[in-house]
């Protein structure tokens, strides 16, 4: 059952203690409307969904939760008693934790410092930091959710998902008693959002209030009891969510039905990327593939298969030991960016804030950071030129809000990652190398990236998707390599691209 929000809050859950009130929060930026008196009930012991498009407010609701933003106008209350977050130090101390969709680590501290950041254990009568104590510590918080983390190694050395569990992990040591989580499984595992399944459990019998953020429905519907849902900055309604499916949450996000497409291939027999025994250390191995245009070429693999590496190998990024990359039949250089840039190859990475964007510099900038040469003259570089290829790009691709103008890092997940889709457009790249390019991104948003990739190849584009998501490559691609242990392990076509079959070649080193 969804009923609307404004009489969910006035019933509220009968014989329930409301751990959490938000009422009325409002806030803008530069006069777009982000929050427009939304409310927010949770109780104690609750695991409350928040669901919504991408630009639907989510974010910034939390970050007001969590004091990164104020308000302008609405209340807060824990217990019920009001509380004025200024700051997160202030939001801390009233009980309250986040874990950040973006990663908030320092690379070169180490795990267990990480975790203690800003309020470090210090040695009796001293100064010193007692080192041994926090790794201690840590390791006892992290072991439940993965028993392989070393607290005392750099944490820039760990993968992605275990960086994503380093963030749970530090939010379940300041003992709050309201659990703010930002898709917090975003690059985790199954395997992983069970045990993380389970600990939320036992939170919630602790008695701790929990607001769950993700794109996945399977998610939302296995933790969560209720779900407020968003849309364009509002309150939709509150959906009971054992009344209710996600086909019902889904259509209330978007306020429409949304199409589930069949695949439609787009390959043609023209060999435009060839790769050859490709290879770095452990994390890829002799690795040989051909992409032809117009083609979808799908990348599958559990975490740490070795995907990630191969994208970043033929980009240019990283030296490989062994191996040619050819585009057209010629050799493109390897560890040079620039050189595959030039070849006509495009990257949108795994990590867009720390490898995709330039969060300060506005919208046009960072459409126009690999190709300033395409809109300059005389070494100058014509801003209109950057704007109008910016404006008609962005207004195709449904960037919201469509201001052009505005500081990249403001805008939501979803929409940072469609600037980051138009670069490689107003670059005029022919070869696209999408790494886990829906992650984080609401059901709504993945319909776009969707058919945005099915208009690529019809265009004549090549791409290659690395995706977790097993559903999105039958969704997408033509065919399908998988990857294990830095190994391409089988290919898969036509009706053998099903999850029985990937997974089967996924674990084929592991046995």
């Amino acid at each position: 059952m969804i009923m609307s929000a404004h009489a969910q809050n006035a019933t509220g859950i009968e014989g329930s203690v409301d751990r959490l009130r938000l009422e009325g929060i409002s806030k803008s930026f530069s006069g777009h409307v982000a929050l427009d008196r939304v409310d927010l009930t949770v109780s104690a012991g609750e695991v409350h969904g928040l669901v919504g498009e991408n630009g639907a407010g989510k974010s910034t609701l939390l970050n007001i939760l969590s004091g990164v933003l104020s308000a302008d106008s609405g209340t807060i209350t824990i217990d019920g008693k009001s509380v004025n977050i200024k700051s997160p130090l202030q939001a801390r101390t009233s009980g309250i934790a986040m874990i950040h969709q973006e990663l908030q680590h320092v690379p070169e501290l180490s795990v267990a410092q990480n975790m203690f950041l800003g309020r470090p254990v210090k040695k009796l009568g001293g100064a010193i930091v007692n080192r041994k104590h926090q790794e201690r510590v840590a390791l006892e918080v992290l072991s439940p959710l993965d028993p392989d983390i070393d607290p005392s190694v750099p944490i820039r050395t760990l993968k992605v998902a275990q960086r994503q569990l380093i963030e749970i992990g530090r939010a379940l040591m300041e003992d709050a008693q309201v659990i703010a989580m930002d898709e917090p499984t975003s690059s985790l595992t199954p395997a992983e959002f069970l045990r993380l399944a389970r600990l939320i459990e036992e939170l919630s019998a602790q008695g701790v209030a929990i607001i769950y953020v993700s794109h996945k429905m399977n998610e939302i519907f296995e933790v969560c009891s209720r779900a407020t849902i968003l849309r364009d900055g509002r309150n939709v309604a509150v959906a009971e969510l054992a009344q209710t499916n996600a086909a019902g949450i889904t259509a209330s996000m978007v306020g429409r039905d949304l199409v589930d497409a069949s695949h439609v291939s787009h390959a043609t027999d023209d060999l435009v990327l060839k790769v050859s025994n490709l290879s770095r250390g452990k994390a890829v191995k002799k690795a040989s593939l051909m992409l032809h245009r117009g083609e979808v070429l799908g990348i599958a693999g559990l975490v740490g298969a070795g995907r990630t590496e191969l994208l970043r190998l033929i980009a240019g990024i990283d030296r490989p030991d062994a191996g040619v990359v050819e585009v057209q039949g010629k050799v493109v250089a390897s560890n040079d960016p620039r050189a595959a840039i030039q070849a006509g190859m495009g990257l949108l990475p795994e990590e867009r804030k720390r490898d995709g964007i330039i969060r300060a510099r506005p919208v046009t900038s960072n459409v126009a950071l690999p190709s300033f040469r395409l809109f300059s003259r005389f070494g100058l570089i014509k801003r209109k030129r950057v704007a109008d290829a910016s404006l008609s790009i962005l207004r195709e691709m449904d960037l919201r809000p469509l201001d052009i103008d505005r500081a990249i890092g403001t805008f939501s997940g979803g929409n940072q990652q469609k600037v980051i889709i138009g670069r490689w457009l107003a670059a005029s790249a022919d070869i696209m190398l999408f790494d886990e390019p829906t992650r984080g991104i609401d059901v709504g948003a993945k319909a776009e990236i969707y058919s945005l990739v099915e208009k690529l190849a019809a265009a004549g584009k090549s791409i290659i998707v690395v995706s977790s998501e097993m559903p999105e490559l039958i969704r997408l691609a033509d065919r399908v390599l998988v990857m294990s242990e830095g190994v391409i392990t089988g290919e898969l076509r036509g009706d053998k691209i099903n999850e029985k079959s990937m997974l089967e070649l996924a674990i084929v080193n592991e046995n």
